[in-house]
């Protein structure tokens, strides 16, 4: 298969992906960077794993560095939109991609109402929602000051279709959906675009790399067109909307699974 290349359509623009040592997070980084990005690579463990992400944006010319830092301690995020605009000078783009641990175990206790627990709905409300909400607070005074900014928060199809009934996690990723269109209509006006992402399930990343080839091949023949999801394909689509090809789109949840969800 040809090797995909990808536009330039960033060129100058400023990016931070929260949630990028790995996974999906980590092929955002680099295809922002190969679009022309300067990216902050966003961490909390996996130091190691961001730091080679860095790696492999340098190696091909691009620019990046490793922030740590928790998505869930509004300082913690101050102090990296600061080292972000000290490094580059302004914050254009904005990826809330970071997620909680978590294992997609349709058997655990928490994809059923009987025995689901209020702790399970905080961890990921906090990871998923309150970093949301950190992040951007901490990046809006950049943004307002420059009169432009791309917020894209990063969600699930399960929101559509809950075909495993992950109760924590699918209700912390749709109240995304709600946090997306009270931003996009309180920021336009300052020239920043807030738009929301959903996938379904991705060939391959961290979380379905237990996924038999068997579970691909169903999801592609009821899929419109035919084929599972890469996490390229994702992240291509997180180039568009964060760049100036998108700018007549705001408050907008858009699923990225090849039509097999259509919201």
């Amino acid at each position: 298969m040809a090797q995909t290349v990808i536009p330039v359509i960033l060129t100058d623009k400023v990016a931070i992906v929260t949630g990028a040592s790995r996974g999906l997070g980590a092929q955002i980084a680099m295809q922002m960077a190969a679009a022309g990005a300067s990216v902050c690579v966003n961490y909390l463990h996996s130091k190691e794993a961001a730091e080679k992400v860095v790696a492999d944006i340098e190696a091909e010319g691009g620019r990046a560095f490793t922030y740590q830092g928790d998505v869930t301690d509004l300082a913690q995020m101050q102090a990296m939109a600061a080292e972000v605009i000290e490094r580059f000078a302004c914050i254009d783009i904005l990826i809330n991609n970071a997620l909680p641990s978590y294992q997609f175990n349709p058997s655990a206790d928490y994809t059923s109402i009987e025995t689901v627990k209020w702790a399970h709905f905080s961890q990921q409300i906090d990871g998923i929602v309150q970093g949301a909400v950190n992040t951007v607070q901490a990046v809006l005074p950049q943004m307002k000051a420059q009169q432009m900014g791309k917020i894209i928060n990063i969600s699930t199809n399960l929101v559509y279709n809950p075909v495993v009934t992950y109760y924590d996690y699918t209700t912390a990723k749709s109240a995304l959906i709600g946090l997306t269109r009270n931003l996009a209509a309180e920021l336009g006006q300052y020239g920043i675009r807030v738009n929301l992402l959903a996938g379904g399930l991705l060939k391959t990343t961290d979380a379905s790399q237990l996924t038999t080839e068997e579970v691909f091949n169903y999801i592609a023949t009821t899929t419109p067109l035919r084929q599972a999801t890469s996490v390229s394909d994702f992240a291509n689509s997180v180039l568009l909307m964060a760049s100036d090809l998108s700018a007549a789109i705001t408050g907008q949840s858009i699923a990225v699974d090849g039509g097999l969800t259509m919201p």
